[in-house]
């Protein structure tokens, strides 16, 4: 076993950067605080007003759209997957998204909110990782989904 697999890690928003290729306004996440190789970890994005999408979701009650909960969610799992990787992240070119399943939201988050998302690995079938993930604000289950991505 590597020590990617067996330690717990974290990964700064450079590194996140080195492992997915989103870049703002799409990179969702700002820092991994906790990161059990690809067993496990958790993202962190602070929601602040002056993002683009609370100009029309919505003006006068700006409400973080559960979509992109989803997709913070598959980019903390892939920068959990890349980064566990080790040495063979070389041979990654990018992390697809492939699937959202059982996906809920449970209450609306909003600016000051902060969002930890939670995601287990569920499985892993050659180069498809299966994931559970939840977004929490303060504790509270704000939004949950079974998602999969895929490393070429």
């Amino acid at each position: 076993m590597s020590d990617a697999t067996t330690s717990l890690g974290v990964a700064d928003i450079q590194k996140i950067m080195a492992c997915i290729p989103h870049r703002y306004p799409f990179l969702l996440v700002d820092r991994v605080v906790e990161m059990n190789g690809d067993e496990s970890g958790i993202g962190i994005k602070n929601v602040t007003a002056n993002e683009p999408q609370f100009t029309g979701h919505f003006p006068d009650r700006p409400v973080f759209p559960g979509v992109l909960m989803i997709e913070a969610m598959a980019q903390t799992a892939g920068v959990l997957v890349v980064s566990a990787r080790g040495s063979e992240e070389l041979a990654v070119s990018t992390v697809l998204f492939t699937t959202i399943d059982k996906a809920k939201f449970r209450k609306p988050v909003i600016p000051g909110d902060t969002l930890r998302f939670h995601l287990t690995k569920i499985a892993r079938k050659r180069n498809i990782w299966f994931y559970r993930g939840e977004a929490r604000v303060d504790g509270t289950l704000v939004a949950e989904a079974e998602l999969s991505a895929m490393v070429m």
